[in-house]
């Protein structure tokens, strides 16, 4: 049975390419070394040695490398034109006060004179239109085609927010986030902008990936709490981005203290200097520490962000010190 199997099997190919013939229970297994897989031949082959006398299966195998595709060109980046620098700012997880640090920094690099533009791409949470003054108002297009950024406070800033209900939520799938993200960010008319600050969505997901392979971003920023259970997710945020080689500029620690206003008492409510080790275990950057104060969540809230509302306060030096530092680590 084994040699009629063999004389089939040499008709096609040579003694020195049939590895092995197997025979078990009624079942052939004929293996093939060093030649490409045939889809057609091995049909035909499978056909002829079923038909020898007790064989009731019969199965051809190719132990050859299959021949792989070439690798696709690499996606086209997105093109922004006119923007020189893109920085993300991004957190492991929601509720470290992410968006708030994003607004701040944003206006304390356009009060070191450069020309800024603030970009939301936290697509499932836009508060960016909220925090900036113009929730509920449309965004301008002169042809139908390519929107104006909205112009305030000295900086230029887009969000899917000014698009959708507010209260509504955005029920899309990743793919469908991520082709309206690039819409909006490449069909507006951004203008010269030196630095341009992407508010992330929080956590590690396809968002972060997207733009983090499509734009040429010269870095991200991470924030996070002291919280021990936020710096967890702040880690896995860094080593992300490390993964998809983004320099990582450096940690800020939000809500880091609270000052009593009446006794000045400082109260460590998350920890202590928890970003700064994390930074330090990392080998990146710590780049400052925001405090917990009411008037920075107040005026957020009412659209005058602590930087433009109060500019001779602590906290709007705290946010200006780390701008000063991203700006020089951005060599602008």
């Amino acid at each position: 049975m084994e040699n009629r199997i063999q004389e089939i099997v040499s008709k096609y190919y040579a003694p020195e390419n049939i590895e092995s013939i197997k025979i078990f229970n009624g079942r052939a297994i004929v293996t093939l070394r060093n030649v490409a897989e045939d889809t057609a031949m091995a049909a035909e082959l499978t056909r002829l040695v079923s038909g020898v006398d007790g064989i009731k299966k019969a199965s051809i195998v190719y132990t050859a490398e299959k021949k792989v595709a070439p690798l696709q060109e690499e996606p086209a980046k997105w093109q922004l034109q006119g923007v020189k620098k893109i920085i993300g700012v991004a957190s492991g997880k929601g509720g470290v006060g992410k968006s708030t640090t994003s607004v701040n920094l944003a206006l304390a690099l356009a009060n070191l004179g450069l020309k800024v533009a603030l970009f939301d791409a936290d697509i499932y949470g836009p508060s960016i239109p909220t925090m900036l003054g113009y929730e509920g108002v449309p965004p301008i297009s002169f042809d139908g085609q390519i929107f104006q950024p909205f112009e305030n406070m000295n900086i230029a800033s887009m969000s899917i927010g000014t698009l959708i209900d507010r209260s509504q939520p955005l029920i899309w799938r990743g793919s469908k986030a991520c082709g309206a993200l690039e819409q909006l960010l490449t069909e507006t008319n951004w203008g010269e902008i030196d630095v341009m600050v992407i508010d992330m969505p929080p956590g590690t997901g396809d968002i972060q990936l997207t733009l983090s392979q499509k734009l040429n971003l010269d870095g991200v920023v991470i924030v996070s709490t002291p919280q021990d259970i936020a710096l967890i997710d702040a880690v896995k945020g860094v080593n992300m981005f490390k993964r998809v080689d983004v320099p990582i500029l450096g940690i800020i620690e939000n809500m880091s203290y609270y000052l009593c206003e009446k006794c000045g008492t400082r109260a460590d409510i998350f920890g202590h200097a928890g970003a700064r080790e994390t930074a330090k275990e990392l080998g990146v950057d710590f780049l400052g520490e925001i405090p917990l104060h009411l008037s920075i969540r107040e005026n957020a809230d009412n659209g005058t962000p602590i930087v433009m509302a109060e500019p001779e306060s602590p906290h709007t030096g705290a946010y200006e010190d780390i701008a000063a530092k991203i700006k020089r680590k951005l060599d602008i």
